[in-house]
């Protein structure tokens, strides 16, 4: 259990000032500060770490460029047009989902346990995970530029955390089964 919770932990964190943007927004219905403040927080997150002297995953400093450089934020800001915000994470999902198809970005969310028992199976969720990045960007461009902004940031936050959830949990699960029954096989082949 206390590997689900550290997994899910890191997970949050790496999606957190997403999640802060949408809950802020939903709450206040204020655009210029749920991206300000959704900014904020990214920038912090990357700072603290830098400060601590911790390294920066690539998705932390992918997250911090596409915030900065593609300035999607800065755009609403400047033009008070919720578009930029909306089509955003169409972007951001895409990017996501090529970094997700480098084999073995997953070992850092996995026990070492896992790593040594079933890197196979965590080399295949590596790819389902950027097919849901893949589907998500589509999802969220077709909502986006077909309905308000409330009706987008309502279904696209339950989205988001929903699908993620269910495949953090149908990849722990399976991975947790499968290295339970692969270790078991080792042990009963060490034993005979």
């Amino acid at each position: 259990m206390k590997n689900l919770f550290e997994a899910g932990k890191l997970l949050l964190l790496d999606m957190a000032s997403t999640f802060f943007f949408l809950v802020l927004y939903l709450l206040t219905h204020n655009i210029t500060l749920s991206v300000a403040l959704g900014m904020a927080l990214g920038i912090g997150q990357i700072g603290w770490q830098f400060a601590r002297k911790r390294p920066i995953d690539t998705m932390q400093w992918m997250s911090l460029f596409l915030v900065l450089v593609l300035g999607s934020g800065a755009a609403t800001l400047i033009t008070n047009d919720p578009r930029f915000v909306m089509v955003k994470p169409s972007v951001i999902y895409t990017i996501v989902g090529i970094v997700m198809l480098k084999p073995g970005w997953m070992n850092r969310y996995l026990p070492p346990v896992a790593i040594e028992l079933v890197p196979d199976i965590a080399f295949i969720f590596g790819f389902v995970w950027a097919g849901l990045m893949f589907f998500s960007a589509a999802l969220n461009l077709i909502v986006a530029l077909n309905f308000s902004v409330v009706a987008w940031s309502a279904f696209m936050s339950i989205w988001a955390i929903v699908s993620k959830a269910v495949l953090f949990l149908i990849g722990f699960a399976t991975m947790r089964t499968i290295g339970v029954r692969r270790r078991r096989a080792q042990m009963a082949t060490a034993a005979s």
